[in-house]
Order: C-alpha cells, then sequence, then structure tokens
C-alpha cells in the first residue's frame, strides 16, 4: 500500500509541476498579444485553456481518491491537503492568463494598452512569466528554499504594480477613462498572477517542513 501511495503521490507532483507551467507559457503568450493586440495568439491562449481546465479536475479527482482510498494521517495528510491547494491556484493561474487574453480580443482591432504603459506590461509579464517557472520547478523540487525566493521575486511585481497605478493617478494622463479601466484590470491580474505563485512555494514549504510561513498578503486566497 506504501508503494502505491508513494506512485499516486508523485504522479499528482508531476501533473501539478506541469499544470504551473502550463500556466506560465500561457501568461507569456497572453502578454505577447497583449503587447502585439495579436488576436491569433490570444486565440490560442483561449482554445488551450480547455487542457489545463481538463487537467486541473484530473489533479482533484487524483487528490480526493488519495484522501479517500489511502486514509492518509500525519505528513501524508499534509502532502495531500497542500496538493488540493495548490490545484486551486494553478487553477487561478490559468484563469488570470485566460483574462489578459479575453482582453486582447475584446478590444481588437485597437489595442488594449496604451503606448505609455508598454514598457510596465512587458516587465509585468516578464517576471509573471519567471514566477510561472519557478512555480514548476518547486512543485517539482519540493526546494523550500526556492520556494521561499518565489515571495521576494513578487516584490519586484508589487514593486511595478505601484509603479503603475501612480502613472494611473497622474493628471498627465492622456489615454482616457476606457484605457485606465483596461490598464487597471490587467495590472491586477497580473499582480494576482504572481500572488498565486507565492502561495503555492508556502504550500510547498508547508509541505515538507510543516511549518506554513506567514501570509504577507492577506489577498491571495481570492
Amino acid at each position: 500500500m506504501r508503494v502505491i501511495y508513494n506512485e499516486q503521490m508523485a504522479d499528482l507532483a508531476h501533473l501539478l509541476g506541469e499544470m504551473a507551467g502550463l500556466a506560465g507559457s500561457a501568461m507569456e503568450r497572453a502578454t505577447q498579444s497583449l503587447l502585439q493586440a495579436d488576436l491569433s495568439l490570444a486565440e490560442q491562449v483561449i482554445s488551450e485553456g480547455d487542457r489545463i481546465a481538463e487537467m486541473i479536475t484530473d489533479a482533484e479527482e487524483k487528490a480526493f481518491a488519495l484522501l479517500a482510498l489511502q486514509a492518509p494521517v500525519a505528513g501524508d495528510l499534509r502532502q495531500v491537503v497542500s496538493a488540493i491547494q495548490i490545484v486551486n491556484d494553478v487553477n487561478r493561474m490559468g484563469a488570470l492568463a485566460l483574462h489578459v487574453a479575453k482582453t486582447t480580443r475584446r478590444r481588437h482591432p485597437n489595442p488594449a494598452l496604451p503606448e505609455s504603459v508598454h514598457g510596465y506590461f512587458a516587465e509585468m509579464g516578464r517576471v509573471a512569466v519567471n514566477m510561472g517557472a519557478g512555480a514548476k520547478e518547486v512543485l517539482e523540487t519540493r526546494d523550500p528554499e526556492r520556494a521561499a525566493q518565489l515571495n521576494q521575486d513578487d516584490e519586484a511585481m508589487d514593486d511595478l504594480h505601484k509603479h503603475l497605478f501612480t502613472l494611473l493617478m497622474d493628471r498627465d494622463w492622456k489615454d482616457g477613462v476606457a484605457a485606465a479601466v483596461d490598464v487597471t484590470l490587467l495590472g491586477r491580474y497580473y499582480e494576482r498572477f504572481a500572488d498565486h505563485a507565492v502561495e503555492i512555494g508556502r504550500r510547498v514549504i508547508f509541505l515538507v517542513t510543516g511549518v506554513l510561513p506567514p501570509d504577507e498578503d492577506p489577498e491571495t486566497v481570492l
């Protein structure tokens, strides 16, 4: 029974890592579609969202099967419960990438972003993609030190988001209300994507050490 449990847990861990990698790839393509007003690329991200959704369902079924059939306790139970929570975080990351792509589609053939904020979103996209890759690495290696680094990486995203908000509040903003609304929402999508990557890191630390680091962003669960 122990061998079977270990095999099933390893299979679930691999699936979670693959899902995080796909979410990061989706955000990379969504960012490209946003910056280039590329409808075909946005449609590609949206259509591939079904694949992530199927994997989410598969991961949930595997996790609940472990609970029902293996009746884990102590450290094993911690692993399964953490996996269930991580599924939700990866699901949200994929959904946020879809939101970015759908914004590109909604505004096409016009660009969703004014030229004045392209640099911000290029950098926010870069940070988000790196954090998605980091989440994948952490899920595959279960390295608590690497997991803790995700919180440091998130500081760059938070700084970019704050600067972006300052730009929007400036009286010299000349790109109109509609653009300001789009930029506000898009900035939030990137910030939340990074927050969920941080949350994955926290859960991996808990999984490995049994100690859950303090949540420095109480909105992460949203």
